[in-house]
């Protein structure tokens, strides 16, 4: 049934929410770091494609 459905997904979410707790200041700045430099490194790929696309007139 559909009403079982959504009691067992709001009971699992509810468990997830119980255990996650708020990151230290130290795990916050590790975890942006690495967010920019994986942001960094697409943008920088992205950039050098379009260099050589333009660059080889295409």
């Amino acid at each position: 049934m559909i009403g079982m459905d959504i009691k067992e997904t709001i009971r699992r979410y509810r468990r997830v929410l119980h255990i996650a707790r708020k990151p230290s200041k130290d795990e916050f700045i590790a975890s942006s770091k690495i967010s920019a430099i994986g942001i960094a490194l697409i943008g920088a790929v992205g950039f050098a494609i379009f260099v050589v696309f333009i660059l080889s007139g295409i």
